[in-house]
């Protein structure tokens, strides 16, 4: 399957919003300045320099003529203003993504992870991302509204997992908690396949899978999961997904970036090789857990 590593609406806005505020900086303008000149709320200009909303390719011009940006600069800028009204694949499932998590994971050339409580979604098998996704949700698959919903969203979960196989695929490196390989998701058959899954995908080379083991004790990660992207294009930083109750929330400054980077370094020293996970995982397969 051939990608589109980086595109995303959502990081090209955030890329955008970046360098309209540097550059409204760099020029000596204030929000409200530049709120007057284009006749529009103060709110606005602070949305679209915080990545919040996009805006036209033509107002793009005008604010970047205002800051007195070069040419060439200026015209790469309009081009990223225009990509930033395309829209991903994932927009049409919108009634069933709780973050823009999706929308920075199909930007991201690499995701470090940690995973306490499941596999990581994009090394699901259909069958336990099916039962996680009922169980998690609550959902009453006896109605056909419900199991729409559900329908939806394993569909969104599976199609994402062609970012580890597509032409150029993303990078992923993950730390997953042995009680998430211990937790009998829609039972033994189902965890059976899952693991198997598992270990064929840790062969491939852009996956790395480290198993954290139930005899570590407390390790830097007990605060919850979390993932670590970065992204290929040198204006689009760091950034950080922590899980919540209500989702997730995105950490973006490098203060946070970096502790998380600290945090997952150190689960990484005292996880389970990779050999040594992937033999793990096979002892778990023969017992049939």
């Amino acid at each position: 399957m051939t990608g589109r590593r980086g595109f995303s609406p959502a990081v090209r806005r955030r890329r955008l919003g970046a360098e309209l505020r540097r550059y409204r900086e760099q020029a000596g303008f204030t929000i409200e300045q530049v709120a007057e000149h284009m006749r529009c709320s103060t709110s606005k200009i602070s949305r679209l320099e915080t990545g919040q909303i996009g805006s036209s390719p033509n107002d793009i011009r005008e604010l970047l003529t205002l800051f007195r940006v070069g040419e060439p600069t200026l015209c790469e800028l309009v081009e990223v203003a225009k990509e930033t009204r395309q829209r991903g694949w994932w927009q049409r499932h919108g009634t069933v993504l709780t973050s823009d998590f999706v929308a920075f994971e199909q930007a991201a050339s690499l995701i470090r992870s940690y995973e306490a409580q499941c596999v990581p979604g994009l090394l699901q098998t259909e069958e336990y991302a099916r039962h996680l996704l009922a169980g998690a949700q609550h959902l009453l698959v006896d109605g056909d509204e419900d199991e729409a919903l559900l329908e939806n969203r394993l569909h969104v979960r599976m199609r994402r997992r062609s970012l580890l196989t597509q032409d150029d695929p993303l990078q992923l490196w993950c730390v997953i908690d042995e009680s998430a390989l211990l937790r009998p998701v829609g039972g033994a058959t189902v965890m059976r396949g899952q693991i198997d899954y598992l270990i064929t995908m840790s062969e491939k080379d852009n996956v790395t899978i480290q198993v954290l083991p139930l005899r570590v004790g407390a390790h830097p990660g007990m605060d919850g999961s979390f993932a670590i992207l970065r992204f290929s294009h040198e204006s689009d930083p760091d950034a950080v997904y922590v899980t919540t109750a209500t989702g997730g929330a995105f950490l973006e400054k490098p203060e946070h970036v970096q502790r998380h980077v600290r945090v997952f370094e150190q689960l990484t020293s005292v996880a389970l090789t990779p050999q040594d996970s992937s033999r793990f995982m096979l002892s778990l397969w023969k017992e049939g857990r």
